[in-house]
């Protein structure tokens, strides 16, 4: 059973690729959409992002069967809050936040009595963010992780089920899993790579043009994954700090114990977490979230504008 009518508050990366994927996917649900800025609202017009763009959240979400949060982590309990007395009856609220618990304090208090709240993530984006940066295909075989909390079962499957016709492989999780996992395989990665970038610029010895023209495919990856959205990741940080705080303290165990076998030259205890480490790669190629193409799948223009490692 799908929703006859969406409502989309935010319409940046993941709400313009829900849209474009339900486009793709063949469903005749009215959707609207509604955003802050009216720069924004403009460019959804424009670009024909949703049936309707209002003016205001309130607007959007009149009717709604399915309400999708999908603004930053720190605002979503605000945006509840504003649009709890216009929710119907009946319909679904979701999120698309990357962090489960703080979004579950800030929103659950707002949902009135005969709505649903099913949290959800879909584990999908690009360091690229606004409303014309979504494409149908975000979704295809990325997962999307659904935190029920509580939630009614005919709710949850009816979300589950919304997912998977965009592509999205689901997976239900609990909430302090959720945030811990993502603390592992998103959070702290990102935060490793503001950092090596803030390294760079902060290492006088090697010049803002050195570290342009000679940065290789590793360096170059860091640059894009710390071009994300700074206001989402600072929520994301800020809201899901346990988490994080325990991944950081593991990792610096680990930097440590590297750290400790360069300086006392043990390349045994370095070629083993090597091995060790490469074998988690190819783990992730064989699940199909990542392609084993040379360098990584990026495509090589001719020489004159190749992009070299």
């Amino acid at each position: 059973m799908t929703y006859r009518r969406v409502a989309l508050i935010g319409l940046g990366l993941i709400a313009s690729s829900m849209f474009w994927a339900m486009r793709r996917a063949g469903m005749d649900a009215h959707v609207t959409g509604y955003a802050r800025s009216e720069e924004t609202r403009e460019t959804a017009r424009r670009i024909g992002l949703c049936d309707t763009v209002c003016d205001s959240a309130e607007e959007a979400v009149k009717d709604a069967d399915l309400v999708v949060l999908a603004v930053p982590v720190g605002a979503m309990g605000r945006v509840a809050e504003a649009i709890a007395p216009y929710l119907k009856p009946g319909c679904t609220v979701t999120d698309v936040g990357s962090v489960k618990k703080a979004v579950i304090e800030a929103v659950g208090p707002h949902i009135p009595e005969g709505v649903d709240f099913v949290p959800a993530h879909p584990m999908a984006g690009t360091e690229h963010s606004g409303p014309e940066s979504g494409f149908a295909s975000l979704f295809d075989n990325r997962w999307c992780l659904i935190v029920p909390d509580g939630a009614r079962e005919e709710a949850t499957d009816r979300l589950e089920a919304y997912w998977r016709a965009l592509g999205a492989n689901t997976q239900r999780m609990e909430v302090e899993h959720h945030d811990l996992v993502c603390a592992v395989v998103s959070h702290v990665p990102h935060l490793i790579a503001y950092t090596m970038v803030g390294v760079a610029d902060d290492l006088r010895r090697v010049s803002d043009q050195e570290v342009i023209k000679f940065s290789a495919a590793g360096f170059r990856d860091f640059t894009r994954i710390a071009a994300s959205d700074p206001t989402m990741w600072r929520d994301v940080f800020l809201t899901n700090k346990e988490a994080s705080l325990e991944i950081l303290g593991r990792f610096t165990e680990e930097l440590f114990a590297l750290q400790r076998a360069i300086r006392t030259g043990d390349g045994d205890t370095l070629f083993d977490y090597f091995t060790h480490t490469r074998a988690i790669r190819r783990g992730i190629v064989q699940a199909g979230q990542d392609t084993d193409a040379p360098d990584f799948g990026r495509i090589r223009k001719e020489q004159g504008g190749s992009e070299q490692g």
